[in-house]
């Protein structure tokens, strides 16, 4: 298994400003909080905490968060890319309290989409990545979504995805059965060519 090992350091420069030119010296800003200590406003160096989100699992994965020799665990929780280049700008970490429950963000994995596209169905993704809640140790590395069985006109929401032991689907707790896939009918109909001969 890889280890997330990320290195940070205390940030006392706050503001706009500060944060422009922490980005022109190659560094992002950053804040991390949660558990029982005070939020803390930090300084990454962007190169290395682009190297280790290029790693999808790291997403949903505890990091070894190291603050200037300090080690703690934590998630990520959100993160601000830039619109057209894309490079991460900003980044929220949450800490991870042993026996307590996070909320995370996972990426989903479509596995046997080759059934329904025989069968002449199209796929449409509808979520790419679920919010889960669960302890750190349970943290699911992403959700699988099978669509070996799935029929033309089939809708898969939440509640047809088996959660890991100890994982419950944020949305669905709150009542929301969100639709995370589809298998429709091509969009031309060869029917309707055939009409416009």
């Amino acid at each position: 298994m890889t280890d997330f090992i990320l290195n940070a350091q205390a940030r006392t420069d706050l503001g706009k400003g500060a944060s422009r030119r922490l980005r022109h010296a190659a560094s992002i800003p950053a804040v991390v909080y949660g558990g029982d200590k005070e939020a803390q406003s930090l300084t990454i160096v962007a190169k290395e905490i682009a190297k280790l989100f290029e790693n999808e699992a790291a997403f949903s994965h505890v990091i070894e968060l190291n603050v200037d020799g300090a080690k703690q665990n934590v998630i990520v929780k959100a993160m601000q890319r830039h619109p057209a280049k894309g490079f991460i700008m900003h980044a929220d970490f949450v800490r991870v309290v042993a026996g307590q429950k996070l909320t995370a963000v996972v990426p989903v994995h479509f596995i046997n989409e080759e059934a329904p596209v025989k069968k002449g169905g199209e796929i449409s993704h509808v979520e790419s990545q679920i919010e889960v809640s669960c302890e750190a140790k349970d943290l699911p590395e992403f959700i699988e979504v099978d669509l070996a069985n799935a029929e033309i006109g089939t809708i898969i929401h939440l509640s047809d995805l088996k959660a890991p032991k100890g994982v419950e689907f944020v949305a669905l707790a709150h009542g929301d059965d969100k639709a995370v896939a589809n298998v429709h009918a091509p969009r031309v109909a060869p029917e309707a060519e055939g009409a416009a001969e």
